[in-house]
């Protein structure tokens, strides 16, 4: 075929367009209870708030996606999710392809100003990756390899250990033996949080501990604690020492800390992780899904950490089903520092997808089209509505 034949030919094929959008708010049940240093997510007989997304496409091709709203993390409610999707970020993919992911950001920096980070991210997330679900399906492809092909077929998982009291904190790790890594939350007091290192340090059996402070201590008492942990085995870095906020108190904590420091809440974007590299205010840096405002953002975070030999963290936000698909896809592209700590799996009753694999705490990453996994539509349909 001639060149001008093939262009001719690909001018008369029209790319499928959105036709519809639909948000479904479901409250989605804990199986353990999970505290951060910054307020409690879930226990059982409680529920999280997730928001589901359903792209249709004018070709009847199907794109979900998906993001847990946890306020006491970032400011985003289910509420206001549920609103900027349906008021301000649906209308924006109505003449728009499920390819076109790069033009809908664009457009929603727009009409959401991302002021000095980003604007809304999770609710931007939960359509950024229902296109790539719904561009996998239509072309046949993974949407690992629409990012550019997987370099690991399956992902090693850590288990998220809450703040607790001690025994509490080593009955978890004892109960997750077969994770990989253990993601440490720790509270803020240093007399607590020193007993729990100690003591889940003692039943860890060798393996990484991965800190976690969610903004919760000072800089001298992070270092306080530091210097009282210091002859722990394992401890492979400190996320998040300080508030998000205070650059100068990371930065006295990285100079300051034997182990690496961690960026979590402090960097939402790639141009939040260029600023701290900038300052030389931590060492590696954890990418989540939701924080960058989907799956295409979080890969120019990557890009941006690789090219300053910056590790990268893996995580999510207790995501069920489709988030998770969503980040071992994301996942599976990256060089990781440390197994992935995507805990939605591990804390939730139970997922709305089909077709996930998760053996000895390690997940294979779907080949099927899209996200590959099946959505319980009807099971959203039904809760969405109780």
């Amino acid at each position: 075929m001639y060149l001008s034949d093939a262009l001719e030919e690909r001018t008369q094929y029209q790319m499928p367009r959105v036709a519809s959008l639909e948000v479904f708010a479901v409250k989605v049940p804990f199986k353990h209870s999970f505290v951060l240093g910054s307020g409690a997510v879930g226990a059982p007989g409680q529920c999280g708030d997730v928001i589901f997304v359903k792209l249709t496409t004018d070709s009847g091709h199907v794109g979900w996606g998906e993001q847990r709203a946890l306020p006491s993390w970032s400011y985003e409610t289910p509420e206001t999710i549920a609103l900027v999707i349906e008021k301000y970020l649906s209308p924006l993919l109505m003449d728009l392809s499920p390819f076109d992911v790069g033009l809908f950001h664009r457009r929603a920096d727009k009409v959401l100003s991302p002021s000095v980070s980003n604007g809304f991210p999770f609710a931007r997330a939960a359509v950024d990756v229902a296109m790539h679900d719904a561009a996998g399906q239509i072309v046949g492809l993974p949407v690992h390899a629409l990012l550019g092909g997987k370099v690991n077929s399956e992902l090693k998982l850590c288990s998220a250990i809450g703040v607790d009291t001690p025994a509490a904190m080593v009955a978890r790790v004892e109960e997750s033996s077969e994770y990989h890594a253990y993601k440490v939350k720790i509270s803020g007091d240093v007399r607590a949080d020193t007993e729990a290192i100690h003591a889940v340090s003692e039943v860890a059996g060798g393996k990484p501990l991965w800190l976690d402070a969610n903004q919760s201590h000072s800089p001298s008492s992070m270092m306080r604690l530091l210097d009282r942990v210091a002859d722990v085995p394992g401890l492979f870095c400190v996320e998040q020492p300080v508030p998000s906020t205070d650059w100068a108190g990371m930065k006295r904590v990285q100079a300051a800390s034997r182990i690496p420091v961690a960026i979590d809440e402090g960097s939402f974007t790639s141009q939040d992780l260029a600023r701290t590299i900038a300052l030389g205010a931590a060492d590696m840096v954890v990418i989540k899904i939701c924080k960058s405002g989907g799956i295409r953002n979080a890969m120019k975070t990557a890009a941006v950490a690789t090219a300053n030999s910056t590790e990268i963290l893996a995580s999510g936000l207790t995501d069920c089903g489709i988030g998770f698909a969503a980040s071992l896809h994301l996942f599976s592209n990256l060089d990781l520092a440390l197994p992935a700590e995507l805990n939605g799996p591990e804390l939730l009753n139970d997922l709305y997808v089909e077709g996930l694999t998760i053996t000895n705490a390690i997940a294979t990453v779907p080949d099927a089209p899209g996200l590959g996994v099946t959505v319980d539509e009807e099971r959203i349909r039904f809760e969405s509505r109780i």
